[in-house]
C-alpha cells in the first residue's frame, strides 16, 4: 500500500458528516492513517482540511486556525438545532430596520463570551452533546471565550440577512445568528453556512468528492494533495546533514547557531524532505548551547 502524507482542502457539500468526508478520503487514497481538522456540521458546506499520512501530526495546528464563514440567517424563526435541520420553536414577526441589524451585529464583534449548542460535537463526561439532545436532555453549558475579528453584512433581504463572519476557533455561527436574532427580538437560526476558509487554506484551492473520486479512478488521488510544509509556510527552513537529520528523526534536539531564540524554523532531511517543526533555544544543560529543539515531528 502507497503511503502518502500531505494535506487535502475538501469542499465538503451540505447534507454528510465531516467524518464521512475522512471516509471519502481515505478510501480514494487507499489510506487508513486521515483525520479532520475541526467539525463541520452537516448541513453546512465549504473548507474541510483533511490531513493524510504523518500529517495527522499536525491536527493541532490547524485546528486552532483563524476560519472565515458565510452565514445566510433567517430572521424570526427559532429552532432546537439553531439552523433549519431542527425543529422549529417559535415564529415571530421581523420588524427591524437596517440601521437596528447594523448595530446588533456590531455587538458580537470582538472578545465575547458564547455558550455552545446542545446539538454539536463537545463531549461531557464521555458524551457528545448532540447526542443527548436527540434524547431529549438539555445540560449546562459553560460560556467558552471566542473572538470574532469581523462580520460584514452582504445583503439585507428581510427576513434574511447575509453575513460574512471571521473568527476565532471554537466558534458556533448558528449560536451566534441566534444571539443576534435575540439582540433583535425576533430570534434567528441560519438558513444556510458555508466555510470560505480556514487558516490560509480557502474554497479556491479546494476540491470536491466528485473531483477527488474523478482523480481516484485515474490512481492520481495523490496530486490533489498539498505538501504539509505550505502550512508553515511564513516559518524559515533549514536543510541538515545526515547526521543532524538522523538525530531530529530519533526526536533529539541538535544544537545549532546563529537563529533567533523562540522563533520557530522548519527542518529538512538531506534529501529535502520536511521531518519537523522546531523551535530555537538554549539547551538544558548547565552552561546552555543554542539548539533546535523539537517540537513536533514529521517523518516516518
Amino acid at each position: 500500500m502507497k503511503e502518502y502524507s500531505g494535506i487535502i482542502i475538501l469542499n465538503k457539500p451540505i447534507g454528510i458528516s465531516s467524518h464521512r468526508c475522512v471516509g471519502i478520503v481515505r478510501r480514494a487514497l487507499n489510506m487508513k492513517k486521515v483525520g479532520h481538522t475541526g467539525t463541520l456540521d452537516p448541513d453546512a458546506s465549504g473548507v474541510l482540511p483533511i490531513l493524510v499520512g504523518t500529517a495527522t501530526r499536525a491536527a493541532e495546528f490547524l485546528t486552532a486556525e483563524d476560519k472565515r464563514y458565510r452565514a445566510k440567517v433567517l430572521l424570526g424563526t427559532r429552532t432546537d438545532t439553531l439552523d433549519m435541520s431542527g425543529t422549529v420553536l417559535e415564529k415571530n414577526e421581523v420588524n427591524v430596520t437596517e440601521d437596528e441589524i447594523k448595530n446588533a451585529v456590531k455587538k458580537f464583534v470582538g472578545n465575547i463570551s458564547q455558550i455552545p449548542p446542545m446539538y454539536s460535537a463537545i463531549q461531557v463526561n464521555g458524551q457528545r452533546l448532540y447526542t443527548l439532545a436527540r434524547q431529549g436532555i438539555d445540560i449546562k453549558r459553560e460560556p467558552r471565550d471566542i473572538t470574532v475579528f469581523s462580520i460584514d453584512i452582504i445583503s439585507i433581504d428581510l427576513p434574511y440577512i447575509t453575513i460574512d463572519v471571521h473568527c476565532s476557533k471554537g466558534t458556533y455561527i448558528r449560536t451566534l445568528a441566534s444571539d443576534i436574532g435575540d439582540a433583535l427580538g425576533c430570534g434567528a437560526c441560519i438558513s444556510e453556512l458555508e466555510r470560505t476558509s480556514s487558516g490560509d487554506f480557502t474554497i479556491e484551492n479546494s476540491i470536491t468528492p466528485e473531483e477527488l473520486n474523478v482523480l481516484s479512478e485515474k490512481g492520481e488521488a495523490h496530486k490533489a494533495l498539498l505538501p504539509l510544509d505550505s502550512f508553515f509556510k511564513e516559518y524559515d527552513k533549514i536543510y541538515l546533514d545526515k547526521k543532524r537529520a538522523d538525530r531530529v528523526k530519533n526526536g533529539v534536539s541538535i544544537f545549532y547557531r546563529g537563529k533567533e531564540q523562540g522563533k520557530f524554523y522548519l527542518l529538512y532531511d538531506e534529501n529535502g524532505e520536511f521531518i519537523a517543526l522546531s523551535m530555537a533555544a538554549m539547551s538544558q544543560e548547565e552552561n546552555g548551547r543554542e539548539c533546535l529543539k523539537l517540537i513536533k515531528g514529521f517523518y516516518k
